[in-house]
């Protein structure tokens, strides 16, 4: 196991490369399993879950070739050899529901157990259960174990989500752009990574309209052809890294064409008062002064603040002044790692499993702390950055499954942090 060991009090300053969306790659990966075609995938980040996804394929029968130096992936699923996704590595991703939407476009058929990932709530697949049948996929569970298997007399249907799943969402657009029928699916998610997929599908000959909206309507085609795409950037690292900057009082630079179409992460973090200029190719991120949101900060469906940036939103919670309300209604253990940051000093009360109260700024002194999930570590990194003296971060390699570089990235911006195996 790894660990971090940070000694806070650096200011932060230089430019980083923003990488590429991990929530895209998976989705974009099980496209590649709906052609028997080339499949060229761009900026795709240097992560441990991009490796276990790329095993997931091979243990499918695709070819797969990383050049990690050019962030480049290119994969031809020829030939799979067969419809059963390996429980050893699904149940290390939960992302990697979202191969069975793939197979079930490719094969009519696929076997899987329960995925796996952080364990940050209850995570039912239930949407993905009923979506599948109501697409003409009958399914038998044991358990953890289903099987899913075409039936005949694929008809046009039109589906309701009862909630905007985003794997959800992409399951079933996974599974129907060859079906012989027109798909309507409606409150559907509308998150920057089913946006890539949709795109990415399109390319490859799909037939999807609404592209980016709540309604979906999907005409099935035969056969898609191969494809070069490029992923979207990390907007989550986008987020974590300006959060970064500002609580330890630097300004950074982050390499990035454009912020269009990220106006949910942007919004709010300038209610704290985050300023983000765009010039040509970077956003300069600075804050004169941090102040305490005047109502609350609560997560939604995307376009509203993502879960996922809740953790470390909380962080820059301690850090600005006043006293602010922090909301996730998502997933009812997300909080459970403020303990951590009381512990080092942080003004919060938890008013309950889904809200925070924290008041700031507050002074943090250095800990040693264990990583609870990836959101939440990288949660702990940014506290141990502002924190007086030495902290050391155990299980960093659970960080290291959502975030390329860590270590680099902020040493590269002047932040004292090592990591020891």
């Amino acid at each position: 196991m790894a660990k971090y060991v940070i000694n806070g009090g650096n200011k932060l300053s230089g430019r980083i490369k923003v990488s590429g969306n991990k929530n895209s790659l998976f989705p974009c990966l099980s496209a590649s399993l709906l052609t028997d075609e080339e499949v060229v995938l761009k900026n795709v980040p240097e992560i441990v879950d991009t490796q276990i996804s790329l095993e997931i394929l091979q243990a499918l029968g695709v070819r797969v070739n990383w050049d990690k130096s050019s962030h480049i992936i290119t994969l031809q699923a020829k030939e799979l050899t067969t419809s059963t996704l390996p429980k050893d590595l699904i149940q290390k991703l939960r992302g990697s529901i979202v191969f069975a939407g793939g197979m079930l476009g490719r094969l009519g058929k696929v076997d899987f157990y329960h995925p796996g990932g952080d364990v940050i709530g209850k995570r039912s697949i239930d949407v993905h259960l009923e979506g599948f049948r109501q697409l003409g996929f009958d399914y038998q569970k044991d358990d953890l174990y289903y099987s899913l298997k075409k039936r005949g007399g694929i008809k046009d249907i039109e589906m309701f989500f009862e909630e905007a799943s985003v794997t959800g969402t992409e399951n079933l657009v996974l599974a129907a752009v060859l079906n012989s029928s027109v798909t309507i699916l409606k409150n559907c998610a509308q998150e920057p990574h089913v946006v890539d997929l949709c795109r990415m599908l399109n390319k490859m000959g799909a037939k999807i309209e609404g592209v980016g909206e709540s309604t979906l309507t999907i005409t099935g085609v035969k056969t898609l052809q191969g494809v070069e795409f490029e992923l979207g950037i990390d907007y989550l690292e986008l987020g974590t890294y300006a959060i970064a900057a500002v609580i330890t009082g630097g300004v950074v630079e982050l390499r990035v064409d454009s912020l269009k179409g990220l106006e949910p992460v942007m919004f709010h973090l300038e209610r704290f008062g985050i300023e983000f200029k765009q010039k040509e190719g970077v956003v300069v991120v600075s804050a004169p002064t941090l102040r305490a949101i005047p109502t609350k900060l609560h997560t939604n469906i995307w376009p509203g603040f993502p879960s996922d940036l809740m953790s470390v939103a909380i962080v820059l919670a301690t850090q600005a002044k006043g006293t602010s309300l922090l909301h996730d209604w998502m997933y009812e253990s997300r909080m459970y790692f403020v303990d951590k940051l009381i512990s080092m000093g942080a003004a919060i009360v938890i008013a309950d499993p889904h809200r925070v109260i924290v008041t700031g700024p507050a002074k943090l002194y250095g800990r040693t702390l264990e990583t609870p999930d990836i959101r939440a570590g990288m949660a702990l990194v940014l506290a141990a950055l502002i924190a007086k003296g030495e902290s050391t971060i155990h299980k960093a390699e659970l960080i290291e499954r959502g975030y390329e570089d860590v270590v680099g990235k902020l040493i590269s911006l002047g932040a004292s942090i090592t990591r020891v195996e």
